[in-house]
């Protein structure tokens, strides 16, 4: 498939109608279970928003051929890659609009249309993605895996007919079906009526067939096949607790929330003993019929039996997506998100209130806050009463004040846990790369210290404290696939600039007042392919670009081919080289081509005057793509058919190289004839130069192209932010006023005000959950805070927060002991949890990563990782009943290396089929 291959298209209607009618599409195509919605690539379809929007055919925003090259793993399964998030790299459009893009546009050649189907999944109608993806195999041939792809809504017939054809078994055999999980064992598929999700399939799973022996007898029933070689022996028997869980695909912040709340003794014991069951709330229209306890008491009763290394909850996850369709398929969650959902679902599913009254809520109207307090929780208690409210909840007060009439509103509230802000640095360190005018310098890598806050002059400002090069002759742009995804003005937000994006800062010649006023080029590399694209309507050549782009400032008088063509080499000259004499390169033919270049090719006309600043790049909103969207311009004709100057521009492709005026994309101006078209100095102007592979072979140096070195300040270690928890909770407790989104209406005034709000803690629970908010959203700006908070792990006082300083007699202290954390490791998108966590029984710290577990050390549990503690008050906690076990002695260092392996899953690198020794039951 070539870059520039396409599927025909139609001609399209007028800009403003293909504008109206996708959206009219859009705004009133609602999701129907069966329909087909189709996926489109983000930045393709916002590049196609902003085209339509201009009104103009010749735009250099069109967006050519819809190119989904960005979605997939790659270009030879089409294989969509994992964890894509819709309106940030795919967006879904109905049948209809896709069927009118495609026809407008075509797509690239080869790739596949990606329809996905709507699905009616227990909560929510929901276009499916991801499909389930299954392996298939005959329990006969296990090493024969084929790969398949279902709904969540096909049922297991669906797939036991697929298995029929893909597999050649006769459709009169009788046969069985199993599932098989990573645990190496397997489970009889016997309702082939129930759904994929019910039935608990998941992508990764292996569906084995077995067809009847014809000895009536089934294969698996045979001894030796029903032992499992890699299965947990009998005679395991491990410390109760310390057992990991299976990730299924991205539950790992599944894993960490439950390792957490397994280690909460008092919740534990509660299942252990079984006294859910007495308190099941099947009818509870808030719950979800004892089906999220019981899902919960199965996972807590397999890890604390001492029979597992490790535990597969893959019933409890599917549980979970049932419920709470957020958690639905295999992408990454947030373990907190997880835990309120969980603990949510568990009081519901576990209150002993039946019939819960209506109870009007009082304000204080002045009375003492302890019989507000009282009076609050009693309400509380009226209607939430669990194991839940027992073990984690507790009560702050909430002051409001109105800031026109002062009234004072005072409520008193329970809580499940508190999540704490993190003071917030207001610098940010940036990394960015130094182009300097001398060509014979390296790029150099520079760490700069810039405001949060700031704009694209501080980083300048920044910068030239290390160069001394003035920050009025500094462009930064951001660098993509080779080209310039964006140039941007010294006024813009750094706040656009993500820390993922390559950011280039070019150094500009010295504007002086007498000299000509210079024009900003950006200078794209191609390269030509061998091959004519005849496919694509033209003879042209098909090219993909390469290398670093420039950006240069030219005089205008400088704007010919000649001038051009010796100031790109002088400013290439570190990676290409001169031709010598003896290299018989042949000269070109003087004619009056150099005024048809400077009207034409290089972008520069005499109709506009030149601004002294940099324009911004046309935001080029499409993804930053493949190279696979660049077209050439048509060659020249035979030299019988053409006049001078033409034949003057064939003798040029003795020269390294040619020079295009092409758009932001890198590609040839769209509407254009040979040589390109003009471009006003209204947009920024674009510049290529094109390479014949054997010139650029021959002449350019592509392992020095790529060369680059560090500036000292990349030597300089980052200094590690350190809060200590008290801090947290005193910001927790500060007065702040409320944000334009939610304001509090007012009884006095009648209208929503934006009042000033304080929480103050006045009783906590026997388990304190406290959620660090490492994750900071804004209107502009997504990160995450990698501040080490300071953590105690004995003796978190709570004296000196609490409103209610003077604790009668039989009321609780306030001191707590660390009994688990949930860490984060990453960034927003991506990430792993684990989690640390004490045992109850023995008093040994543990590490928890999936399926493994390891000793850990008390000095190894704070990290600038830790995102969710959680505390046990001390009158609660009883001692150990065992000895801890003996360790032996680790190497300290910040990642978590436990000393040894105490509970590792024994399967964790077997392959799916690679054995016909798979554990199945017996009828």
């Amino acid at each position: 498939m070539t870059a520039n291959s396409r599927c025909s298209a139609a001609e399209p209607p007028g800009l403003e109608t293909q504008r109206r009618e996708i959206e009219c599409l859009l705004r009133e195509c609602e999701l129907c279970a069966g329909d087909s919605w189709y996926v489109v690539e983000h930045h393709w379809f916002e590049q196609w928003k902003e085209f339509v929007e201009t009104g103009d055919q010749n735009s250099s925003s069109f967006p050519g051929q819809i190119d989904n090259t960005e979605l997939f793993e790659d270009l030879d399964s089409y294989h969509l890659k994992e964890r894509l998030v819709e309106n940030e790299d795919f967006v879904l459009v109905p049948a209809e609009a896709w069927h009118r893009l495609l026809t407008w546009y075509g797509m690239v050649d080869g790739q596949p249309p990606l329809e996905r189907k709507v699905v009616d999944l227990p909560s929510t109608l929901k276009v499916e993605v991801y499909p389930v993806e299954i392996f298939l195999c005959l329990h006969s041939n296990m090493e024969n895996v084929i790969t398949a792809q279902f709904s969540r809504t096909d049922n297991i017939q669906s797939i036991q007919r697929a298995m029929f054809q893909a597999l050649s078994v006769p459709l009169a055999s009788e046969c069985r079906l199993w599932m098989k999980s990573s645990d190496s064992s397997c489970e009889r598929l016997r309702n082939v009526h129930v759904s994929v999700l019910d039935a608990c399939l998941s992508s990764g799973m292996t569906v084995i067939m077995e067809t009847r022996n014809a000895d009536g007898t089934w294969p698996s029933s045979r001894p030796q096949i029903m032992r499992n070689s890699v299965e947990e022996p009998d005679s395991y028997r491990g410390q109760p607790g310390v057992c990991g869980l299976t990730n299924l695909g991205n539950t790992c912040f599944m894993n960490s929330a439950l390792q957490c709340l397994s280690n909460t003794p008092p919740l534990t014991e509660y299942f252990l003993l079984s006294s859910y069951l007495e308190e099941l709330n099947f009818t509870n229209p808030l719950g979800m019929k004892g089906e999220i306890a019981e899902a919960y008491a199965d996972v807590i009763k397999q890890m604390w039996s001492g029979r597992h290394y490790s535990v597969v909850p893959r019933v409890f996850k599917t549980k979970v997506g049932h419920f709470a369709s957020q958690f639905l398929g295999y992408q990454q969650h947030d373990s907190q998100e997880l835990l309120s959902f969980l603990l949510d679902g568990l009081h519901e599913d576990l209150n002993r209130v039946k019939n819960k009254e209506y109870i009007e809520l009082r304000d204080a109207d002045g009375r003492p806050d302890q019989e507000v307090a009282e009076e609050a929780w009693r309400n509380h208690r009226r209607r939430n009463d669990s194991v839940i409210v027992d073990t984690f909840h507790g009560l702050f007060k909430s002051t409001l004040i109105c800031p026109e009439c002062h009234k004072v509103s005072v409520t008193f509230d329970p809580f499940c846990y508190l999540s704490v802000p993190l003071p917030v640095s207001k610098e940010r360190v940036m990394e960015v790369f130094f182009v300097s005018l001398d060509p014979y310098a390296k790029p150099v890598q520079h760490r700069v210290v810039v405001p949060k806050a700031g704009k694209v002059s501080d980083l300048c400002s920044a910068l030239s404290e290390m160069t001394n090069v003035p920050p009025t002759q500094m462009v930064v742009a951001d660098v993509f696939n080779h080209r310039f995804y964006k140039i941007y003005n010294a006024d813009e937000s750094l706040s656009c600039i993500l820390d993922r994006d390559d950011i280039f800062v070019y150094e500009l010649n010295v504007l002086d007042e007498q000299q000509e006023e210079q024009v900003l080029l950006a200078l794209y590399l191609r390269e030509r392919s061998h091959y004519r694209d005849y496919g694509s309507g033209s003879s042209s050549y098909g090219t993909s670009l390469f290398g670093h782009p420039l950006l240069l400032g030219v005089p205008r008088s400088s704007c010919s081919v000649e001038a051009l063509y010796d100031l790109f080499l002088q400013r290439l000259a570190r990676y290409v080289r001169r031709p010598d004499p003896s290299e018989e390169l042949e000269e070109e033919e003087e004619d009056d081509e150099d005024e048809l270049y400077k009207t034409q090719t290089n972008g520069i006309s005499d109709e506009t005057p030149a601004e002294p600043t940099p324009q911004p790049c046309e935001t080029a909103e499409e993804e930053k793509e493949e190279d696979k969207q660049e077209e050439a311009c048509s060659p020249s004709p035979p030299a019988a058919e053409q006049p001078a100057k033409r034949r003057a521009c064939r003798k040029k492709r003795k020269s390294l190289f040619t020079i295009q005026a092409v758009n932001s994309n890198g590609m040839t101006e769209r509407g254009t004839g040979e040589g390109g078209s003009a471009v006003s100095f209204g947009s920024q102007p674009y510049v290529a130069i094109d390479w014949d592979p054997d010139m650029k072979k021959r002449f350019y140096n592509e392992n020095e192209a790529e060369k680059y070195v560090k500036h000292g300040s990349m030597e300089v270690p980052q200094q590690q932010t350190t809060v200590e928890l008290r801090e947290c909770i005193d910001l927790f407790t500060t007065v702040e006023t409320l944000e334009e989104e939610n304001p509090w209406y007012c009884p006095v005034c009648k209208k929503h005000q934006l009042a000033t709000k304080k929480l103050d803690l006045w009783s906590l629970p026997e388990v304190l959950i406290i959620h660090l908010k490492r994750f900071s959203y804004t209107k502009f700006t997504r990160e995450k805070l990698d501040s080490i908070v300071d953590f105690p792990l004995r003796d978190l006082d709570f004296s000196g927060c609490l409103l209610r300083r003077n604790l009668s007699n039989g009321e609780p202290p306030s001191r707590y002991d660390l009994i688990a954390v949930s860490n984060h490791y990453g960034g927003l998108r991506d990430g792993h949890y684990t989690s640390y966590a004490k045992n109850k029984d023995n008093g040994q710290w543990y590490y928890f990563d999936d399926s493994k577990v390891t000793y850990a050390r008390e000095d190894q549990i704070v990290t600038n990782a830790a995102y969710v503690l959680f505390y046990h008050r001390q009158d609660k906690i009883r001692k150990p009943t065992l000895p801890p076990p003996n360790t032996s002695p680790v190497s300290s260092s910040s990642a978590p290396e436990p000393a040894n392996d105490v509970a590792s899953c024994k399967d964790d690198n077997a392959e799916l089929g690679a054995s016909s020794h798979v554990t199945m039951e017996t009828d």
